[in-house]
């Protein structure tokens, strides 16, 4: 375990990484990592070597069950260096940053949304790229591997995270299947939300139950107009019934 002086050293050796790095040109375009010749780069340099100590360990483990708690417990130590690179982020400066990608994904897969959430908004707003093994951009990877973790366990996931992931996603460029993943996931949760609506909660809707069933129904239509395939016909025509049905209940009563 690291000592209280070396942790701070290493918050602040993070918080110097990305000197002298300008805003990436696009979100496929990366900064550079920490210059080697650098208290920082060597920092760095450092805990790439234990970084990939780890995914050597967790390669020889075949169970994904069983390889996210490792997971995260392997993440509590980069947890300094990451806190330093995110507030050298806020002083508007970057590196690329392997350590830094890899924990974002590590958290995804441990299902700590939040943090994987944290991380990557300083990864989508300074290009940062992912490791070539995933063939994919950032913004693709945490709207797709979000969004099919809602569809597949939906207590997983809050909605209020799925419209974070939108919102840090929606100017980025990837396949229409991925982002249709996560309006499916976005509009199932708004039907969820609808189907438990409480007029009497505090943070209830000014448009009440209807106002969840429009937004349902928004990104569920979205989804299909983003790929056809995905597999949201079912879900529309049951909230549009569920749509008419407020509707009808709305009306006033006729005079006999």
């Amino acid at each position: 375990m690291l000592s209280p002086f070396r942790r701070r050293q290493q918050m602040v050796r993070a918080i110097q990484s990305g000197a002298g790095n300008a805003l990436a040109k696009s979100m496929t375009t990366a900064p550079d990592e920490p210059r080697a010749d650098t208290e920082a780069g060597r920092e760095y340099a450092a805990l790439r070597v234990l970084l990939h100590d780890d995914l050597r360990k967790l390669a020889d483990v075949q169970s994904i069950e069983a390889r996210n708690p490792m997971k995260a417990d392997m993440a509590a130590q980069f947890s300094d260096w990451i806190a330093g690179v995110l507030a050298a982020g806020e002083q508007g400066h970057a590196a690329q940053d392997e350590i830094l990608v890899t924990n974002m994904i590590w958290a995804i897969d441990y299902r700590n949304f939040d943090y994987a959430l944290r991380i990557a908004e300083h990864v989508l707003k300074f290009g940062l790229v992912l490791p070539e093994r995933y063939n994919r951009t950032a913004a693709c990877f945490v709207a797709e591997e979000i969004g099919t973790i809602a569809l597949d366990s939906h207590e997983a996931v809050t909605l209020e995270q799925l419209m974070q992931t939108l919102a840090l996603t929606q100017d980025a460029d990837m396949p229409d299947p991925a982002r249709a993943k996560l309006h499916k996931a976005i509009g199932r949760a708004y039907e969820r939300r609808a189907d438990a609506f409480d007029p009497t909660a505090d943070n209830a809707p000014a448009g009440g139950k209807a106002a969840f069933v429009e937004e349902a129904l928004t990104h569920l239509k979205r989804a299909l107009e983003l790929y056809k395939d995905i597999g949201v016909k079912k879900d529309i025509d049951r909230v549009e019934r569920a749509q008419k049905k407020l509707q009808a209940d709305a009306q006033p009563a006729s005079d006999e």
